[in-house]
C-alpha cells in the first residue's frame, strides 16, 4: 500500500495482491479487532468506519473490494472517501453547478449570436468557475481534515493483512 503521494485525487485509491486465498482474507477481517472501528462485510465487500463516537462530519471511511483470479492469490483494492451521502450531496452540487454553467453558456452564445449584449451571462459563467474551485478546495480542506483518521484506517488494514506476503502493491 502506497502512502498516498497523489496530491490530486479527493478520494484515494489503493490497491494490493496477498499470496492468501480469498476464504482466509475474509475470515481475517471478520476476526479482526474492531477498537475504535466498525467493519462490515457483504460477500467480497468490506466497509471499515470509525464507530460512531469517533464520528466528525470529515470522518473517512474505507471500502475494501476483495477479488481473486487465481489459486492462492487474493486482490484487495481500497477507495477512501467520505460518507457516502456526503460524497453524494458533494457530487450533486458539482454536477449543478455543471448544468447550470452549460446552460448560461448556451444563453450566452444565443445573446452573442442576437446581438444582445451578454455580460450577464459571462459574469454568471465567471462565478460559476469560482464555485467550482471553492467546492474542490472545500473537499480538499475535508480530506486534510481526516487525513489522521485516514492514516488509523489504512494502519489497520496493514495490521490487518500482515500475517500475509506481499506480491505487489500500487496506488
Amino acid at each position: 500500500m502506497s502512502d498516498l503521494t497523489n496530491e490530486i485525487v479527493l478520494r484515494p485509491r489503493f490497491r494490493v495482491s496477498l499470496k492468501a486465498n480469498l476464504e482466509q482474507l475474509e475470515s481475517i477481517f471478520d476476526d479482526a479487532s474492531t477498537n475504535p472501528f466498525l467493519i462490515k462485510r457483504m460477500d467480497e465487500h468490506i466497509f471499515v468506519k470509525f464507530k460512531k463516537a469517533e464520528t466528525t462530519f470529515w470522518t473517512p471511511q474505507l471500502h475494501l473490494e476483495l477479488s481473486s483470479f487465481e489459486e492462492g492469490v487474493s486482490n484487495i483494492r481500497g477507495v477512501f472517501g467520505p460518507n457516502p451521502t456526503l460524497w453524494t450531496f458533494f457530487m450533486f452540487l458539482h454536477f449543478g453547478v455543471g448544468t447550470i454553467f452549460i446552460i448560461m453558456g448556451i444563453f450566452a452564445y444565443s445573446n452573442y449570436s442576437l446581438g444582445k449584449d451578454i455580460t450577464f451571462w459571462l459574469v454568471g459563467m465567471f462565478f460559476l468557475v469560482v464555485i467550482w474551485f471553492a467546492l474542490y478546495a472545500f473537499g480538499r480542506l475535508g480530506r486534510a481534515k481526516g487525513k489522521p483518521q485516514m492514516e488509523q484506517l489504512k494502519q489497520f488494514v496493514r495490521d490487518t493483512i500482515a500475517p500475509f506476503e506481499r506480491i505487489n502493491s500500487d496506488t
